[in-house]
This record gives structure tokens, C-alpha cells and sequence, in this order.
């Protein structure tokens, strides 16, 4: 049965792409969270509008009673709290009820990440593509590990990015907030590269922007970027579950760190509003560090036998 929301909550997506530029993805993601808990609430007979602490507490306890993972039920409350919350600013009710809810405990999971080899693999097949959707390809792939963008980030791109200083790209990311990228030399070579093929297609030459495609947004979908990253880990010998743009964000991060960056850099480049997002980095590092302790060091050899 589908649950309708009520007016607030268009109010709500509202605010979070007019003052967060929040993504459409988000918007939406918000909108399933809040109408799964409107469901609930609704075969209790209860508004979301007006629901009390002690109801979205219940909610929550159906949540875990029914297996879902503490990430997920931890996202859950956030968008509860981020609408709740909404609603206490705009004086649509006079309490948040969610100020009192604890968050579910949940393990910190620590980023997947390709090796510095992996990602040589990587590049190594998608040099071997033909063509122009190769040309294509290695730029994506080399812009990526060497800025650490997000990809939708990346894909939107403007063509003036590529136009402007080839050392550095003006990047617009979250909340429509924009930073400069350094781009290393191969993957200024690589997006000129890009640039070129792409002149030479009419079609590509007039889009706005760097990566253009068929698509509804006009550039090449981070779905569709998606699929390629794994076509070329399957040619490179690598296990496609583990290949992902985002993948390859964490490895950029992780082997700058294990290279010596520090973490305010690494905040910047990232984009991350809050360093304790970048700090995930040092636990992945530390991991390394304690398996190679333990594989190569010889009291660990000694202890084992």
C-alpha cells in the first residue's frame, strides 16, 4: 500500500534543495525513508506530522526486531531527525521528539580500498579499450584516482573545466560549495586526450559538458560509469565486486595518506565538511600496517609457531 505523505514533507524536500542543494538522489532518499515511517505510523492510526517520541521509538524497535542493519536504521533516524526538526524551525509543532532518541550502535566499517597495483591493472586494461569510449575511459579513470572526486563530481563536469588552468579544476560538490582539484601530469595527458577525441565528434563538441552523453542529464551517468568500471576490472583480472567509483575515491585517499598527506589536505580535496570523515583514512592505514606487523614481522613468525 502506498503511504501518502503530508504537505510538510514537500515543504521539507523543498528546503533541502532550495538552502542544501541537496541532489535529487537524496531528496529521494529521504522520501522512501519518511514514507516507510509514515506506513508504520499510519497502522497505528498516528500522523507523522504529530508523532511522539515514544511512537518513533517503537519504530525503531521494529526496525532492529526486524533484522535491519544499524547503518541502516542509523540513516533511518537521521532522516527522521532532519525532518522533525524542519518542522520545530518552521513552527509546524512545538517539539522535536526526536531530540531524546539514541542512535543505534554500530561498528565503524572501514572503507573497501584497491591496492596501488590493482589500480595500475586498472589502468593498464583500460588503456587496451579502442577508441574513443577508451580514450574516454582512461580519462575518467585517472581524473578520479588523482583528485579523489565523487563521482557525480566527476561526470558533470563542465567542459570549461578542462579549458582553464590544467593544473588544477574547479569542482562544485555538495551544497553547491566549490573547491579546486590538482590534477597530476598523466591525468592532465589523459583528460587532453579526452578533450581532443571529443572535439572531433559534432555531436559531443556542442554539450556543455566534459563527459557528454544520451542521458537525460546530458553527461555520462554515474550508473553507466559504474557498469564500465567493472567491465575493465573483469579484463584486468580483477574481482568487479570490489571495483566501484567510489572504490577508487577511497583508494586515492588512502594512498595519499599511506604516502605521507595529512589529514587537512586530504579534508580539502575531499570535500568533506568535517575532518572526522577523513580521519576513516588512519584506521584504514593502521590496518595495513598491523597486517604487514603481523605477516612479515619475525617475533609475529615466532609466536605463530
Amino acid at each position: 500500500m502506498t503511504v501518502s505523505l503530508p504537505s510538510s514533507a514537500a515543504l521539507f524536500e523543498e528546503m533541502l534543495r532550495a538552502e542544501r542543494g541537496a541532489s535529487e538522489n537524496t531528496v529521494q532518499a529521504y522520501r522512501r525513508d519518511l514514507a516507510d515511517l509514515a506506513g508504520f505510523l499510519n497502522r497505528r492510526r498516528l500522523a507523522v506530522d504529530h508523532a511522539r517520541s515514544a511512537d518513533l521509538r517503537a519504530y525503531l524497535a521494529a526496525l532492529d526486531t526486524a533484522g535491519m542493519a544499524p547503518r541502516t536504521a542509523a540513516r533511518r533516524l537521521s532522516a527522521m531527525r532532519q525532518f522533525y526538526r524542519f518542522l520545530h524551525a518552521e513552527g509546524l509543532r512545538e517539539d522535536d521528539p526526536t531530540a531524546v532518541l539514541e542512535s543505534p550502535k554500530q561498528g565503524r566499517s572501514l572503507p573497501k580500498v584497491l591496492t596501488e597495483e590493482e589500480v595500475d591493472d586498472l589502468l593498464r586494461a583500460a588503456r587496451q579499450r579502442p577508441g574513443p569510449e577508451g580514450v574516454r575511459l582512461v580519462a575518467l579513470i585517472e581524473m578520479l584516482y588523482a583528485t579523489g572526486l565523487r563521482v557525480i563530481e566527476l561526470v558533470s563536469l563542465p567542459l570549461a573545466a578542462a579549458v582553464r588552468d590544467p593544473r588544477m579544476i574547479l569542482v562544485r560538490g555538495k551544497g553547491g560549495k566549490e573547491r579546486l582539484a590538482p590534477l597530476n601530469q598523466t591525468a592532465r595527458e589523459a583528460m587532453q586526450a579526452w578533450v581532443e577525441v571529443r572535439a572531433r565528434d559534432h555531436r559531443k563538441a556542442t554539450s556543455p559538458f566534459l563527459f557528454p552523453s544520451r542521458s537525460g542529464a546530458g553527461h555520462l551517468t554515474r550508473h553507466r560509469f559504474a557498469q564500465l568500471l567493472k567491465e575493465v576490472a573483469i579484463d584486468a583480472g580483477i574481482d568487479p565486486r570490489k571495483v566501484s567509483p567510489h572504490v577508487l575515491r577511497h583508494a586515492f585517499a588512502t594512498h595519499l595518506l599511506n604516502h605521507g598527506a595529512d589529514l587537512r589536505s586530504m579534508q580539502q580535496m575531499l570535500g568533506h565538511a568535517d575532518i572526522s570523515t577523513t580521519q576513516i583514512y588512519t584506521h584504514v592505514l593502521d590496518e595495513r600496517l598491523r597486517t604487514i606487523v603481523e605477516t612479515h614481522h619475525p617475533l609475529a613468525k615466532q609466536s605463530a609457531e
